[in-house]
């Protein structure tokens, strides 16, 4: 093998690892021309560990890209245990204030900075529909009017510190019924809008864009990441966009299951993706593969090797442009955002001591499960006897007929974190926050425990 080649091909990959201490293969993994490294929960017992591992990999490499998910809502890993400080992008999208959803992009861009992460695979550019079972609030909304600026704006927030955004999922995940972590999804509905976010963020100088497994029929019946038509013409040529475009992780079972990792990397490669995110279940093994595969690739013609120099040129771009600046924010906006965003109708004051139970589905892949639950809460999950109580908690319910179906009784107060497209006919009350945040849990629990004045 070309030690040249090896080094482009270590430059494309985005690999993971678990705990927080740098691996053998990490060290060796950047040492022959790695450029970035992804952190999970897995790698955030607490802030100041991942701040001592993100110090420890810099100090392998000044210049590395070391990446998180950090949307904010339901998708945290800073905040895993304890949930977001921030409220999610369906609570800004419902808002509405352009400047508040930029300064929650500063925030969050903040604490990143803070811990030594420089690259945020945020913000969701999906326009959302009701049956989607991966995005929901994840989105700033379910129409594209909404959705666009408010894109561009936390891209404004998260970049002014030199925080590389990214947005996802390229042409857009919204208008699907599967899970792409789980199945390969077909996109209905009307392409032009769900690109619309994407034109803006681009407007707005993104660094980074994120592809998603999702087949476009109209544009053939590859999955996005390895289409040519997707990511070549249409978001290079057409839309005009020379950043960095990475591939959502490639695990996922949309291309795992269909295509094959190895094959999905090269062929990613060549319909015009630069750098390939291999997640949470692949290891330093999976990584050496990927690697020969690209090499291969190269060696017998399948792959142009000017394409994994211009891939790579522009990751090593990205790294050395994302250098966080010290920035003052507003500590207080997530919880102010999380405020403005709860809705409420009825009667929703709880006695102090009131049951109140949490009805919760399988937790989404993106997400995770979460540790956090709204004060108090007695957690009961599908199948299990669900108590009478005063309260209960849904998440999606227009979507789990058996959360509709406990929830809806006479005389409770019902309290949806997820998105409020179903109503209770027979509750007292009914908050919705959307989103399963801290702070939007907190802002709820502060309208139905109302502080008595001293």
């Amino acid at each position: 093998m070309s030690t040249e080649l090896e080094r482009l091909a270590a430059t494309c990959l985005l690999p993971s690892f678990p705990g927080v201490e740098v691996p053998d293969w990490i060290r060796r993994f950047l040492e022959r021309g790695g450029t970035s490294v992804l952190f999970f929960a897995y790698n955030v017992p607490t802030r100041e560990e991942l701040q001592r591992l993100a110090a420890a990999l810099r100090a392998e490499r000044e210049d590395v890209l070391l990446a998180i998910d950090e949307e904010g809502g339901d998708v945290t890993r800073l905040e895993w245990r304890e949930g977001s400080s921030y409220p999610s992008a369906a609570g800004l999208g419902v808002v509405d204030d352009l400047a508040l959803t930029e300064e929650v992009g500063a925030a969050i861009a903040s604490d990143l900075a803070a811990v030594g992460v420089n690259w945020d695979l945020a913000p969701v550019a999906d326009v959302n529909v009701p049956t989607n079972p991966v995005i929901g609030v994840r989105a700033f909304g379910d129409e594209a009017a909404r959705v666009t600026p408010h894109v561009a704006a936390f891209v404004r927030g998260l970049q002014r510190s030199r925080v590389a955004a990214c947005v996802k999922h390229f042409p857009g995940h919204g208008a699907t019924e599967l899970d792409s972590h789980l199945e390969l999804p077909v996109v209905t509905g009307d392409l032009a809008a769900a690109l619309e976010p994407f034109r803006s963020a681009i407007d707005a100088g993104v660094k980074t864009i994120m592809t998603a497994h999702v087949v476009v029929p109209e544009l053939g019946d590859e999955p996005a990441t390895l289409n040519r038509r997707i990511v070549g013409d249409l978001l290079r040529d057409e839309m005009g966009y020379d950043g960095v475009v990475v591939a959502d992780a490639l695990e996922m079972r949309a291309v795992s299951a269909t295509v094959g990792v190895e094959a999905a990397a090269v062929r990613a490669l060549r319909a015009g993706v630069d750098l390939l995110c291999v997640g949470h279940d692949l290891d330093d093994d999976d990584v050496a593969r990927i690697e020969r595969a690209l090499v291969t690739a190269v060696a017998f013609g399948e792959l142009a090797e000017e394409r994994l120099v211009e891939a790579a040129a522009r990751v090593q771009s990205l790294a050395s442009w994302a250098s966080p600046e010290p920035a003052a924010v507003d500590r207080a906006v997530g919880d102010v955002a999380a405020r403005r965003a709860v809705i409420v109708s009825g009667d929703v004051t709880l006695v102090s001591g009131a049951s109140i139970v949490e009805l919760r589905p399988r937790a989404n892949i993106a997400a995770g499960e979460h540790e956090h639950h709204f004060a108090g809460a007695r957690v009961v999950r599908e199948g299990a006897p669900i108590p009478d109580a005063d309260a209960y908690v849904v998440r999606d319910a227009h979507r789990h007929a058996w959360m509709r179906e406990a929830a809806d009784r006479a005389g409770v107060v019902v309290i949806e974190v997820g998105l409020p497209l179903w109503r209770p006919t027979q509750a007292r009350g009914y908050v919705a926050t959307y989103g399963a945040g801290r702070a939007s849990l907190a802002a709820a629990a502060d309208l139905v425990f109302p502080k008595v004045p001293a």
